[in-house]
């Protein structure tokens, strides 16, 4: 089962590689790969990476929303110049 570690952490930072290239699928890999990681902890007995997957997720839920407020307003400006 550690492959299963590896492969969590790999699609995590995918996720992270994403997201800071603007790509909005990162957004989605990363805070799906937190649910990943609870049925980890479950399948693992390693209740943890619950709390980490939790915080992650809330991190990563936060972010994605003031990039998108920020995309937004950032869009509005530029349609309300002549």
């Amino acid at each position: 089962m550690s492959w299963w570690s590896w492969l969590l952490a790999a699609i995590g930072v995918t996720g992270l590689f994403l997201a800071g290239s603007s790509n909005k699928l990162g957004w989605a890999l990363g805070f799906g790969a937190q649910l990943l990681w609870i049925a980890y902890a479950v399948a693992t007995d390693q209740w943890g990476f619950i709390a980490s997957a939790l915080a992650y997720g809330f991190v990563y839920a936060r972010n994605w929303l003031r990039w998108r407020a920020k995309e937004r307003a950032e869009a509005v400006e530029i349609g309300a110049q002549p």
